[in-house]
């Protein structure tokens, strides 16, 4: 824990004036597999309000991490120290009806700025499954949505404000400090508190989306075709069969039509009932490859259709709390990407103690990218992503799983999705993108003395002769053992 007699009255005063929570406050993300016991749970409502706290922390050897929904699944946002709850810089500054952009301070979350987009008639090209986080998370892990035309989020900021580890206020974009913009975008929080972006948007517009069912076989043998078919197109694969279902989205001038969901097949039965099953399934796991396969001839065997708003196409219902994986690997691997994974699914299941996995595998395509960290960086990608849910929050077994599923990952040219738990480190990292060693020089000029390192940037960025040096314990895995059943 921080050592608290170093704070100054007056600077214990400033943080306790900010505080939100108290002190000891567990602070989950929400999968609830980390947790960590901030000291100070504080609220900015201003710049300045960071600005001070930054310049506090520097001379008490404190650090500081800023929160916004706590989606990630991992423990990226986690401190023992201070954490900043960024959710009242949340307003907006400026829009440009002319370039459709807009600027709003980095806490607002996804679902406002949809309403505040669509107020100017203006809508996100891409968006993600969900929109509960603020912005500046899933800009700084460049978290994406799909379309083979359309980048990750961080590739749509034109311009941001962040504070670094000294209290010192930056402005970039591509125009001015472009290295250092290029970093920032996707920083993993490592450089400083983003506070301000301005968002690269479009008119607002529909989506008509079809979802079919299809064959594993039949997206991958002709991937060319399947990623084109659609200005957004994703996959899902239900592993144990070789049954999936494709997702296709056009924009259109239609009217809404909403969603042809069943309350009974798909919040009862598709949510309710298959939580129960999958929590009986912790006890008889050999049911989950006829599980999936019940599952898909009742849910997902029909077509469906449906026109709305793009943000409300584009997000869908994640379920329950999860343990998740995935990764980007470069387009043309994706194919054998795939089999591979197929292959070792298959022969777990002719194995008496083999995994046995949850569905779906998904499957999304983004549009390469110039930023630095972004797993998209210079390369067209696919990004493949697993699941394991925990069904009323109990764990199930998936580390065999996930080594299983990195491994094939990695052998072709795979990069890990930053906001989610992974074990790629320093050396396979630098190994793999060209500009790291630029990006630790920047981390090294914004935060000399530490003040934004946690485990987490500990474990994945710091070379090891620093690693030991600036970070303590900041969070504990809650999921640390497998269930023995």
């Amino acid at each position: 824990m921080p050592l608290l007699p170093e704070l100054s009255d007056k600077d214990r005063e400033f943080l306790e004036s900010l505080r939100c929570k108290p002190e000891g406050t567990q602070f989950h993300n929400w999968a609830r597999t980390f947790t960590s016991r901030p000291t100070y749970f504080l609220a900015p409502q201003i710049e300045h309000d960071i600005i001070q706290v930054i310049q506090i922390s520097g001379r008490c050897g404190l650090t500081v991490k800023p929160i916004g929904s706590g989606h990630s699944p991992s423990d990226i946002a986690c401190t023992d120290s201070i954490m900043l709850n960024m959710d009242n810089m949340r307003r907006v500054l400026t829009y440009d009806a002319y370039t459709c952009t807009l600027t709003v301070e980095a806490g607002i979350r996804f679902h406002d700025l949809h309403q505040v987009l669509s107020h100017r008639n203006m809508a996100l090209s891409s968006v993600g499954s969900i929109s509960d986080q603020s912005v500046a998370g899933p800009m700084a892990t460049a978290t994406h949505g799909t379309g083979i035309g359309f980048g990750d989020i961080s590739s749509m900021i034109t311009h941001l404000v962040f504070i670094d580890g000294t209290g010192k206020r930056h402005e970039c974009d591509h125009q001015n400090y472009k290295d250092m913009f290029d970093a920032a975008r996707c920083s993993l929080g490592a450089l400083g508190i983003v506070t301000q972006v301005t968002i690269q948007c479009e008119p607002a517009f529909n989506l008509h989306a079809v979802q079919t069912p299809t064959t594993l076989d039949a997206a991958i043998d002709d991937l060319g075709a399947f990623v084109h078919s659609a200005e957004h197109v994703r996959l899902w694969w239900f592993p144990h069969t070789d049954n999936a279902v494709a997702w296709r989205a056009n924009r259109t001038h239609m009217e809404s039509e909403t969603s042809p969901d069943s309350l009974i097949r798909d919040r009862l039965y598709g949510y309710h009932i298959y939580q129960l099953q999958l929590y009986k399934a912790r006890f008889l796991p050999n049911n989950i490859p006829s599980l999936t396969r019940k599952h898909f001839a009742n849910r997902f065997t029909e077509q469906k259709e449906w026109v709305d708003e793009s943000y409300r196409v584009f997000n869908f219902d994640c379920l329950f709390p999860q343990y998740v994986n995935e990764w980007a690997v470069p387009l043309e691997h994706t194919s054998s990407a795939l089999r591979q994974l197929r292959h070792w699914v298959n022969a777990q299941e002719r194995e008496r103690n083999g995994a046995r996995v949850h569905f779906p595998v998904e499957v999304r395509f983004v549009q390469e990218s110039d930023v630095w960290l972004s797993p998209a960086y210079h390369r067209t990608v696919c990004y493949i992503g697993v699941i394991m849910y925990r069904p009323y929050h109990k764990p199930v077994p998936y580390r065999k799983y996930w080594q299983a599923f990195e491994d094939i990952m990695r052998t072709h040219q795979g990069r890990p999705h930053w906001a989610k738990a992974h074990a790629m480190y320093y050396f396979d990292i630098q190994r793999t993108y060209p500009k790291f060693d630029d990006f630790l020089k920047m981390r090294e000029l914004c935060d000399p003395h530490g003040v934004f390192v946690n485990d987490y940037i500990r474990r994945h960025i710091l070379p090891p002769s620093q690693s030991q040096l600036l970070a303590s314990n900041t969070s504990r895995y809650v999921a640390q053992h497998e269930p023995k059943l």
